[in-house]
């Protein structure tokens, strides 16, 4: 089976690699865009989480955690017209020790550009690229383009980013400019990142052996009105992963993961209101001890009012819900299956805050959280889910700066 798709992804790769360098075939009359020199950006995010309750990202509970750091550098060169090629490389820590801050490699990738008109465009991209899960997984990493210092994380979990953030693969882009409005769509196959993130949150635990992705497809459609003041989009997957098991482990397990999401924003001058909605159904089969599977489907959602104040100053406030299983809300059908709290399987969060931009390259941000329920806690951070404590108040700070 490997050793098949291995040569699938090779020709894949060879045929994207032929049309990459086909000429690009421009509209009637328009003229392709001149080459632009190698470009170099990158950003830097320090942030503070205080907890009354619960750890998050550290030992937030017991003292200010100062382990949120996002540190990043990007370039992008195109060596021809209809050719971009663009990668970036991050060193992220969200809690957990040092080394897991490691820089890694973000996204890589070669970007052709087959047609473009007067009428739209469409083409090829080849490499590691970030998944368009809703409206904002392409750019949750830079500070300046999220809503917030964290993202609603019924959505955007933080605590199992690893899956749903890039793949390795081929994609197939177009856009299409129509009287009504633009309409883009996006179709990708390739392999999703994995990580020890993703072992806790099936498993409970770090556990010997490793999970990977297994080939996968993500697609997006969207559409958008009178110059972006009215955004809507579909988001879909079918995408999983395989843990082999080490001595000692739960078994070869495998993990499937077919979330969609639709997502709506609204903008006017001076504020937006978007919302979000998600089903999430997904499946572990294959322990070694049968009981320990499941198949079930998680519901989540939110919604956010922001105001821009003026220039400087956005202020925001969002509500946003998360169940682990949409036919056990409450959690109490698992609590009275496996012994832990009911909180664990569902997280509803009241949250505003602000942000202030200091001037292009700096900004500064505070927010509030009050949560009932621990469905997005990180586990490393609470490794023992009976100690967590059902309703638990958050506040954060943030700065970050770019170039």
């Amino acid at each position: 089976m490997r050793a098949y798709e291995s040569s699938r992804w090779s020709k894949a790769a060879a045929i994207a690699g032929i049309l990459l360098l086909q000429p690009l075939q421009a509209g009637a009359g328009e003229s392709a865009p001149r080459p632009t020199n190698l470009q170099l950006h990158g950003f830097a995010t320090q942030g503070v989480v205080v907890t009354d309750k619960n750890n998050f990202f550290g030992p937030s509970s017991d003292r200010p955690s100062f382990q949120f750091i996002e540190l990043g550098l990007n370039a992008s060169l195109r060596p021809r017209p209809d050719t971009l090629i663009a990668g970036q490389v991050i060193s992220r820590r969200a809690g957990g020790e040092r080394s897991d801050a490691q820089p890694a490699i973000d996204y890589l990738l070669v970007d052709r550009q087959m047609h473009a008109g007067p009428d739209g465009h469409w083409g090829i991209r080849l490499g590691r690229a970030k998944n368009p899960f809703g409206l904002f997984n392409e750019t949750r990493d830079v500070a300046f383009t999220r809503p917030g210092i964290l993202l609603p994380q019924s959505i955007y979990f933080d605590r199992t980013r690893s899956l749903a953030l890039s793949s390795d693969g081929l994609a197939v882009y177009a856009e299409r400019n129509l009287p009504a409005g633009d309409v883009r769509m996006h179709l990708g196959v390739g392999r999703p990142q994995t990580g020890e993130d993703l072992e806790w949150v099936a498993m409970g635990s770090k556990q010997p052996g490793s999970f990977r992705g297994k080939t996968s497809v993500i697609g997006q459609a969207l559409y958008e009105h009178d110059g972006g003041r009215i955004v809507a989009a579909l988001s879909a997957a079918d995408t999983g992963a395989r843990f082999r098991s080490g001595p000692g482990g739960p078994g070869n397990v495998e993990f499937s993961f077919t979330p969609w999401i639709l997502s709506l924003q609204y903008n006017a001058e001076q504020w937006s209101l978007t919302g979000e909605y998600a089903r999430r159904p997904s499946s572990l089969t294959g322990f070694d001890a049968p009981f320990r599977d499941f198949d079930v489907t998680g519901e989540s959602a939110y919604l956010e009012y922001s105001r821009r104040l003026n220039h400087e100053w956005t202020w925001r406030v969002r509500y946003d819900v998360l169940y682990a299983d949409h036919n056990d809300r409450s959690g109490q059908r698992f609590a009275q299956a496996t012994g832990l709290p009911a909180h664990t399987r569902f997280a509803k969060d009241w949250s505003t805050g602000v942000q202030w931009q200091v001037n292009p390259n700096l900004m500064l941000a505070a927010e509030y959280h009050r949560v009932d329920g621990t469905g997005w806690l990180p586990g490393p951070d609470n490794p023992d889910p009976t100690s967590t404590s059902r309703r638990w108040d958050m506040l954060l700070g943030q700065m970050s700066l770019r170039f």
